[in-house]
Protein backbone atom coordinates (compact mmCIF):
# COMPACT_ATOMS: atom_id res chain seq x y z
CA UNK A 1 0.00 0.00 0.00
CA UNK A 2 2.89 2.28 0.71
CA UNK A 3 3.94 1.39 -2.84
CA UNK A 4 0.73 2.50 -4.47
CA UNK A 5 0.06 5.89 -1.51
CA UNK A 6 3.52 6.99 -3.37
CA UNK A 7 3.00 5.90 -6.38
CA UNK A 8 -0.38 8.10 -7.07
CA UNK A 9 1.60 11.21 -4.80
CA UNK A 10 3.72 11.25 -7.53
CA UNK A 11 2.15 11.12 -10.07
CA UNK A 12 -0.25 13.67 -9.06
CA UNK A 13 2.40 16.26 -7.98
CA UNK A 14 4.47 15.90 -10.88
CA UNK A 15 1.33 17.42 -12.78
CA UNK A 16 -0.25 19.41 -10.56
CA UNK A 17 1.55 22.48 -7.93
CA UNK A 18 -0.04 23.39 -4.75
CA UNK A 19 -0.90 21.82 -1.42
CA UNK A 20 -2.32 18.13 -1.61
CA UNK A 21 -4.54 15.93 0.02
CA UNK A 22 -3.52 12.16 0.24
CA UNK A 23 -7.04 10.20 0.78
CA UNK A 24 -6.84 6.17 1.69
CA UNK A 25 -10.83 5.29 0.80
CA UNK A 26 -11.23 1.01 1.43
CA UNK A 27 -13.81 -1.36 -0.03
CA UNK A 28 -15.52 -3.62 2.36
CA UNK A 29 -16.56 -7.21 2.93
CA UNK A 30 -19.51 -8.49 4.52
CA UNK A 31 -19.54 -11.15 6.93
CA UNK A 32 -22.89 -11.79 7.64
CA UNK A 33 -26.70 -10.61 7.09
CA UNK A 34 -27.29 -10.34 3.29
CA UNK A 35 -30.04 -9.22 1.40
CA UNK A 36 -31.64 -7.79 4.99
CA UNK A 37 -30.54 -3.99 4.06
CA UNK A 38 -33.56 -3.02 1.88
CA UNK A 39 -35.85 -4.41 4.63
CA UNK A 40 -34.49 -2.24 7.24
CA UNK A 41 -32.57 -5.13 8.92
CA UNK A 42 -29.03 -5.91 10.28
CA UNK A 43 -25.92 -6.15 8.33
CA UNK A 44 -22.47 -6.97 9.45
CA UNK A 45 -19.90 -5.00 7.12
CA UNK A 46 -16.26 -4.26 7.91
CA UNK A 47 -13.85 -2.08 6.08
CA UNK A 48 -10.61 -4.00 4.72
CA UNK A 49 -6.94 -3.22 3.94
CA UNK A 50 -7.24 -3.06 0.18
CA UNK A 51 -8.22 0.79 -1.16
CA UNK A 52 -8.15 3.46 -3.51
CA UNK A 53 -6.23 5.86 -2.51
CA UNK A 54 -7.10 9.67 -3.96
CA UNK A 55 -4.46 12.55 -4.30
CA UNK A 56 -6.70 16.07 -4.23
CA UNK A 57 -5.41 19.63 -4.78
CA UNK A 58 -6.86 22.79 -5.20
CA UNK A 59 -7.02 24.87 -8.89
CA UNK A 60 -7.32 28.60 -9.50
CA UNK A 61 -8.46 27.78 -13.25
CA UNK A 62 -12.01 26.91 -12.23
CA UNK A 63 -11.80 23.27 -13.80
CA UNK A 64 -12.49 19.44 -12.27
CA UNK A 65 -9.44 17.25 -13.92
CA UNK A 66 -9.52 13.65 -13.03
CA UNK A 67 -6.82 11.30 -13.66
CA UNK A 68 -7.43 7.33 -13.04
CA UNK A 69 -4.23 5.59 -12.74
CA UNK A 70 -6.07 2.25 -13.95
CA UNK A 71 -8.92 3.07 -16.31
CA UNK A 72 -9.26 4.06 -19.63
CA UNK A 73 -9.65 6.64 -20.54
CA UNK A 74 -7.33 8.13 -17.85
CA UNK A 75 -8.26 11.68 -17.97
CA UNK A 76 -11.51 13.72 -17.32
CA UNK A 77 -11.88 17.25 -17.36
CA UNK A 78 -15.04 19.61 -16.60
CA UNK A 79 -15.38 23.33 -15.83
CA UNK A 80 -16.64 24.31 -12.30
CA UNK A 81 -20.70 24.54 -12.70
CA UNK A 82 -23.95 24.50 -11.07
CA UNK A 83 -25.27 21.60 -12.08
CA UNK A 84 -23.92 18.36 -13.44
CA UNK A 85 -24.57 15.94 -16.07
CA UNK A 86 -23.59 12.58 -16.87
CA UNK A 87 -19.84 12.57 -18.55
CA UNK A 88 -20.01 9.76 -20.75
CA UNK A 89 -17.05 8.54 -19.21
CA UNK A 90 -17.99 5.73 -16.47
CA UNK A 91 -15.52 5.73 -13.92
CA UNK A 92 -15.69 9.80 -14.00
CA UNK A 93 -19.30 10.06 -12.66
CA UNK A 94 -18.90 8.00 -9.30
CA UNK A 95 -16.60 11.57 -8.62
CA UNK A 96 -18.95 14.10 -10.46
CA UNK A 97 -22.17 12.43 -9.28
CA UNK A 98 -20.29 13.27 -5.57
CA UNK A 99 -19.69 16.93 -6.35
CA UNK A 100 -23.30 17.16 -7.64
CA UNK A 101 -24.65 15.80 -4.33
CA UNK A 102 -22.87 18.16 -2.43
CA UNK A 103 -24.03 21.26 -4.23
CA UNK A 104 -27.50 20.04 -4.02
CA UNK A 105 -26.70 20.26 0.18
CA UNK A 106 -25.24 23.99 -0.49
CA UNK A 107 -21.86 22.87 0.05
CA UNK A 108 -20.20 23.95 -3.71
CA UNK A 109 -16.38 23.20 -4.71
CA UNK A 110 -13.76 25.15 -6.67
CA UNK A 111 -11.51 24.08 -9.23
CA UNK A 112 -9.89 21.04 -8.14
CA UNK A 113 -7.48 18.24 -9.09
CA UNK A 114 -7.64 14.61 -8.80
CA UNK A 115 -5.70 11.78 -9.05
CA UNK A 116 -6.68 8.34 -7.78
CA UNK A 117 -5.69 4.13 -7.87
CA UNK A 118 -6.27 1.24 -6.01
CA UNK A 119 -5.72 -2.38 -5.92
CA UNK A 120 -9.25 -3.53 -4.58
CA UNK A 121 -10.43 -6.21 -7.18
CA UNK A 122 -12.92 -5.19 -9.64
CA UNK A 123 -15.98 -7.37 -9.98
CA UNK A 124 -14.97 -9.28 -6.76
CA UNK A 125 -18.09 -7.61 -4.95
CA UNK A 126 -15.77 -5.88 -2.51
CA UNK A 127 -17.17 -2.22 -3.23
CA UNK A 128 -14.60 -0.30 -5.30
CA UNK A 129 -17.59 2.31 -6.46
CA UNK A 130 -18.80 3.04 -2.10
CA UNK A 131 -14.71 2.97 -2.02
CA UNK A 132 -14.04 6.02 -4.66
CA UNK A 133 -17.38 7.33 -4.08
CA UNK A 134 -17.03 7.80 0.01
CA UNK A 135 -13.36 8.80 -0.53
CA UNK A 136 -14.14 11.60 -2.99
CA UNK A 137 -16.88 13.03 -0.16
CA UNK A 138 -14.78 12.68 2.58
CA UNK A 139 -11.10 14.38 0.60
CA UNK A 140 -13.56 17.36 -0.89
CA UNK A 141 -15.28 17.79 2.39
CA UNK A 142 -11.60 18.18 4.07
CA UNK A 143 -9.97 20.43 1.12
CA UNK A 144 -12.98 22.68 0.87
CA UNK A 145 -13.44 22.67 4.53
CA UNK A 146 -16.94 21.60 4.79
CA UNK A 147 -18.51 20.97 8.21
CA UNK A 148 -19.80 17.57 7.13
CA UNK A 149 -20.17 14.28 9.59
CA UNK A 150 -19.12 10.88 8.53
CA UNK A 151 -23.17 9.73 8.21
CA UNK A 152 -23.79 13.13 6.07
CA UNK A 153 -20.72 11.72 3.93
CA UNK A 154 -21.93 8.32 3.35
CA UNK A 155 -25.45 9.67 2.73
CA UNK A 156 -23.99 11.81 0.26
CA UNK A 157 -21.98 9.18 -1.56
CA UNK A 158 -24.87 6.98 -2.03
CA UNK A 159 -27.18 9.42 -3.21
CA UNK A 160 -24.31 9.92 -5.91
CA UNK A 161 -24.75 5.88 -7.14
CA UNK A 162 -28.56 6.26 -7.05
CA UNK A 163 -29.17 9.25 -8.32
CA UNK A 164 -26.37 10.31 -10.46
CA UNK A 165 -25.02 7.13 -11.92
CA UNK A 166 -28.88 5.09 -11.46
CA UNK A 167 -27.58 1.77 -9.44
CA UNK A 168 -30.03 2.02 -6.71
CA UNK A 169 -27.67 0.19 -3.83
CA UNK A 170 -28.43 0.62 0.10
CA UNK A 171 -26.52 2.57 2.08
CA UNK A 172 -24.10 -0.33 3.66
CA UNK A 173 -21.44 -0.07 1.63
CA UNK A 174 -20.90 3.84 1.16
CA UNK A 175 -21.14 3.28 5.38
CA UNK A 176 -18.90 0.30 5.54
CA UNK A 177 -16.22 2.22 3.75
CA UNK A 178 -16.39 5.51 5.73
CA UNK A 179 -16.75 4.24 8.80
CA UNK A 180 -14.66 0.71 9.32
CA UNK A 181 -12.11 0.53 12.16
CA UNK A 182 -9.12 -1.30 12.77
CA UNK A 183 -9.95 -5.19 13.93
CA UNK A 184 -14.01 -4.12 13.93
CA UNK A 185 -16.32 -5.05 12.05
CA UNK A 186 -19.99 -2.82 12.11
CA UNK A 187 -23.29 -3.97 13.38
CA UNK A 188 -25.40 -1.98 11.02
CA UNK A 189 -29.03 -1.26 11.85
CA UNK A 190 -30.04 -0.27 8.05
CA UNK A 191 -33.44 0.83 9.66
CA UNK A 192 -32.24 3.87 12.30
CA UNK A 193 -28.65 3.82 10.68
CA UNK A 194 -27.27 3.49 14.53
CA UNK A 195 -24.46 1.43 14.31
CA UNK A 196 -22.17 -1.02 17.17
CA UNK A 197 -18.57 -2.02 16.75
CA UNK A 198 -17.81 -5.47 17.79
CA UNK A 199 -14.08 -6.72 17.74
CA UNK A 200 -12.96 -9.09 15.07
CA UNK A 201 -9.03 -9.73 16.20
CA UNK A 202 -8.21 -13.47 15.80
CA UNK A 203 -4.99 -13.52 14.59
CA UNK A 204 -4.51 -16.63 13.94
CA UNK A 205 -7.51 -16.48 11.29
CA UNK A 206 -7.71 -14.96 7.69
CA UNK A 207 -10.60 -13.77 5.75
CA UNK A 208 -10.33 -15.50 2.62
CA UNK A 209 -12.46 -14.53 -0.72
CA UNK A 210 -12.95 -16.84 -3.20
CA UNK A 211 -13.98 -16.10 -6.54
CA UNK A 212 -16.44 -18.16 -8.58
CA UNK A 213 -15.17 -16.07 -12.23
CA UNK A 214 -19.15 -15.69 -12.82
CA UNK A 215 -20.59 -12.71 -14.14
CA UNK A 216 -23.63 -12.08 -11.69
CA UNK A 217 -25.95 -11.29 -15.13
CA UNK A 218 -29.40 -12.45 -12.91
CA UNK A 219 -28.38 -10.46 -9.56
CA UNK A 220 -30.06 -7.09 -10.91
CA UNK A 221 -33.12 -8.29 -12.59
CA UNK A 222 -33.60 -11.18 -9.13
CA UNK A 223 -32.65 -8.30 -6.59
CA UNK A 224 -35.85 -6.61 -7.84
CA UNK A 225 -38.05 -9.49 -7.94
CA UNK A 226 -36.75 -10.39 -4.05
CA UNK A 227 -37.46 -7.13 -3.32
CA UNK A 228 -40.93 -6.98 -4.44
CA UNK A 229 -41.95 -10.49 -2.59
CA UNK A 230 -41.04 -9.07 0.61
CA UNK A 231 -42.82 -6.04 0.35
CA UNK A 232 -45.91 -8.46 -0.69
CA UNK A 233 -45.41 -10.17 2.36
CA UNK A 234 -45.12 -7.33 4.52
CA UNK A 235 -48.50 -5.78 2.89
CA UNK A 236 -50.29 -8.83 3.79
CA UNK A 237 -49.30 -9.12 7.45
CA UNK A 238 -49.72 -5.12 7.23
CA UNK A 239 -53.57 -5.92 6.83
CA UNK A 240 -53.54 -7.10 10.54
CA UNK A 241 -51.23 -5.01 12.18
CA UNK A 242 -50.77 -1.39 10.20
CA UNK A 243 -47.65 -0.89 12.49
CA UNK A 244 -45.82 -3.46 10.15
CA UNK A 245 -43.86 -0.89 7.35
CA UNK A 246 -40.84 -3.77 6.75
CA UNK A 247 -39.75 -7.42 7.87
CA UNK A 248 -37.66 -5.64 10.16
CA UNK A 249 -41.24 -5.22 12.12
CA UNK A 250 -42.70 -8.69 11.70
CA UNK A 251 -42.05 -11.33 14.31
CA UNK A 252 -41.61 -14.95 14.09
CA UNK A 253 -45.00 -15.40 15.12
CA UNK A 254 -46.69 -12.75 12.97
CA UNK A 255 -44.92 -14.72 10.24
CA UNK A 256 -45.80 -18.20 10.82
CA UNK A 257 -50.02 -16.71 11.55
CA UNK A 258 -50.12 -15.34 8.04
CA UNK A 259 -48.22 -18.15 6.07
CA UNK A 260 -51.40 -19.36 4.83
CA UNK A 261 -52.32 -16.19 3.41
CA UNK A 262 -48.94 -16.12 1.88
CA UNK A 263 -47.65 -17.59 -1.70
CA UNK A 264 -45.16 -20.41 -0.26
CA UNK A 265 -42.44 -18.59 -2.35
CA UNK A 266 -43.01 -15.63 -0.71
CA UNK A 267 -43.10 -17.15 2.97
CA UNK A 268 -39.55 -18.38 2.30
CA UNK A 269 -38.43 -15.60 1.24
CA UNK A 270 -39.65 -13.73 4.22
CA UNK A 271 -38.67 -16.43 6.66
CA UNK A 272 -35.24 -16.10 5.31
CA UNK A 273 -35.32 -12.80 6.19
CA UNK A 274 -36.11 -13.04 9.64
CA UNK A 275 -33.97 -15.59 10.23
CA UNK A 276 -30.87 -13.22 8.89
CA UNK A 277 -31.38 -10.75 11.04
CA UNK A 278 -31.52 -13.30 13.96
CA UNK A 279 -28.12 -14.95 12.60
CA UNK A 280 -26.47 -10.94 12.54
CA UNK A 281 -27.17 -10.62 16.37
CA UNK A 282 -26.36 -14.01 17.48
CA UNK A 283 -22.71 -13.56 15.51
CA UNK A 284 -22.07 -10.53 17.38
CA UNK A 285 -22.84 -12.32 20.67
CA UNK A 286 -20.22 -14.94 19.60
CA UNK A 287 -17.83 -12.18 18.56
CA UNK A 288 -18.16 -11.02 22.15
CA UNK A 289 -17.88 -14.61 23.74
CA UNK A 290 -14.64 -15.37 21.15
CA UNK A 291 -16.77 -17.73 19.95
CA UNK A 292 -15.58 -18.49 16.47
CA UNK A 293 -16.38 -21.41 15.10
CA UNK A 294 -20.09 -20.73 16.44
CA UNK A 295 -19.69 -17.51 14.43
CA UNK A 296 -18.57 -19.56 11.47
CA UNK A 297 -21.44 -22.02 11.94
CA UNK A 298 -23.77 -19.04 11.31
CA UNK A 299 -22.00 -18.32 8.15
CA UNK A 300 -22.84 -21.79 6.72
CA UNK A 301 -26.16 -21.39 7.82
CA UNK A 302 -26.77 -17.62 6.24
CA UNK A 303 -25.61 -19.54 2.83
CA UNK A 304 -28.02 -22.62 3.31
CA UNK A 305 -30.32 -19.95 3.47
CA UNK A 306 -29.42 -18.01 0.39
CA UNK A 307 -29.45 -20.98 -1.47
CA UNK A 308 -32.61 -22.74 -0.57
CA UNK A 309 -35.08 -20.07 0.75
CA UNK A 310 -33.94 -16.82 -0.46
CA UNK A 311 -32.77 -18.78 -4.03
CA UNK A 312 -29.76 -15.98 -4.74
CA UNK A 313 -26.93 -18.81 -4.95
CA UNK A 314 -25.82 -20.44 -8.06
CA UNK A 315 -24.14 -23.47 -8.70
CA UNK A 316 -20.36 -22.31 -8.56
CA UNK A 317 -21.40 -20.72 -5.02
CA UNK A 318 -22.29 -23.80 -3.57
CA UNK A 319 -19.54 -25.28 -4.76
CA UNK A 320 -16.96 -23.47 -3.43
CA UNK A 321 -18.77 -23.77 -0.17
CA UNK A 322 -19.36 -27.84 -0.45
CA UNK A 323 -14.87 -27.26 -0.09
CA UNK A 324 -15.08 -25.35 2.39
CA UNK A 325 -17.27 -27.47 4.31
CA UNK A 326 -14.88 -30.22 3.70
CA UNK A 327 -11.39 -28.67 5.26
CA UNK A 328 -10.62 -28.79 8.84
CA UNK A 329 -8.92 -25.44 8.54
CA UNK A 330 -12.31 -23.28 7.41
CA UNK A 331 -14.51 -22.43 10.30
CA UNK A 332 -17.28 -20.60 8.06
CA UNK A 333 -18.05 -20.02 4.50
CA UNK A 334 -21.08 -18.50 2.32
CA UNK A 335 -21.63 -16.44 -0.27
CA UNK A 336 -21.39 -12.75 -0.13
CA UNK A 337 -23.17 -10.66 -2.26
CA UNK A 338 -26.37 -9.94 -4.08
CA UNK A 339 -26.04 -13.52 -5.95
CA UNK A 340 -26.12 -15.63 -8.77
CA UNK A 341 -22.21 -15.25 -8.53
CA UNK A 342 -19.13 -13.48 -7.39
CA UNK A 343 -17.29 -14.44 -4.55
CA UNK A 344 -17.59 -16.45 -1.13
CA UNK A 345 -15.96 -15.38 1.97
CA UNK A 346 -14.65 -18.04 4.25
CA UNK A 347 -12.74 -17.76 7.47
CA UNK A 348 -9.59 -19.81 7.41
CA UNK A 349 -7.15 -20.95 10.31
CA UNK A 350 -4.34 -18.66 9.07
CA UNK A 351 -2.11 -22.15 9.69
CA UNK A 352 -4.38 -23.89 7.08
CA UNK A 353 -4.21 -21.26 4.14
CA UNK A 354 -2.41 -22.13 1.50
CA UNK A 355 -3.68 -25.60 1.25
CA UNK A 356 -7.10 -24.61 2.03
CA UNK A 357 -6.65 -22.65 -1.32
CA UNK A 358 -4.81 -25.63 -3.06
CA UNK A 359 -7.77 -27.98 -2.04
CA UNK A 360 -10.70 -25.41 -2.71
CA UNK A 361 -8.98 -24.69 -6.34
CA UNK A 362 -8.57 -28.89 -7.01
CA UNK A 363 -12.56 -29.29 -6.07
CA UNK A 364 -13.86 -26.24 -7.86
CA UNK A 365 -11.60 -26.96 -11.09
CA UNK A 366 -13.05 -31.11 -10.79
CA UNK A 367 -16.60 -29.61 -10.75
CA UNK A 368 -16.72 -26.75 -13.03
CA UNK A 369 -13.51 -27.40 -15.48
CA UNK A 370 -12.90 -23.73 -14.28
CA UNK A 371 -10.42 -21.99 -12.04
CA UNK A 372 -11.28 -20.00 -8.81
CA UNK A 373 -9.76 -16.89 -8.43
CA UNK A 374 -8.84 -16.10 -4.78
CA UNK A 375 -8.09 -12.66 -2.38
CA UNK A 376 -6.90 -12.64 0.96
CA UNK A 377 -8.12 -9.47 2.90
CA UNK A 378 -7.85 -8.03 6.40
CA UNK A 379 -10.28 -6.42 8.28
CA UNK A 380 -8.49 -2.74 8.07
CA UNK A 381 -9.41 1.36 8.99
CA UNK A 382 -12.22 3.56 7.02
CA UNK A 383 -11.37 6.13 4.74
CA UNK A 384 -9.38 8.47 6.34
CA UNK A 385 -6.49 11.19 5.73
CA UNK A 386 -3.05 9.26 5.12
CA UNK A 387 -0.40 12.80 4.52
CA UNK A 388 -1.20 16.56 4.04
CA UNK A 389 1.51 18.21 2.50
CA UNK A 390 1.95 22.07 3.59
CA UNK A 391 3.61 22.51 0.22
CA UNK A 392 4.26 20.86 -3.24
CA UNK A 393 7.58 20.22 -4.17
CA UNK A 394 6.88 21.87 -7.50
CA UNK A 395 5.59 25.44 -5.63
CA UNK A 396 9.11 25.43 -3.25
Amino acid sequence: MQELQAKILTKHSDRYAGETLLVRSPGRVNLIGEHTDYNNGFVLPAAIDKAIILALSKNSDNLIRLNSADMEPGYFETPVLKSYKKTGVHWADYIIGVVDELQKDGFHTGGFDCTFGGDIPIGAGLSSSAALEGGVAFGLARLFDFDLSLLALTKIAQRAENNFVGVQCGIMDQFASLHGEKDRVIKLDCRSLDYELYPFQWDHTRVLLCDTKVRRTLAGSEYNIRRRQCEEGVAIINKSDPSVRSLRDVTFHQLESHKDKMDAVVYRRCRYVLEENQRVTDACTMLLENDLAGFGQKMYQSHYGLRDDYEVSCRELDILVEAAEQIDGVLGARMMGGGFGGCTINLVLDNTLEDTIRQIQTYYHEKTGKEPGFHIVQIGQGTHLVTELADDTKSS
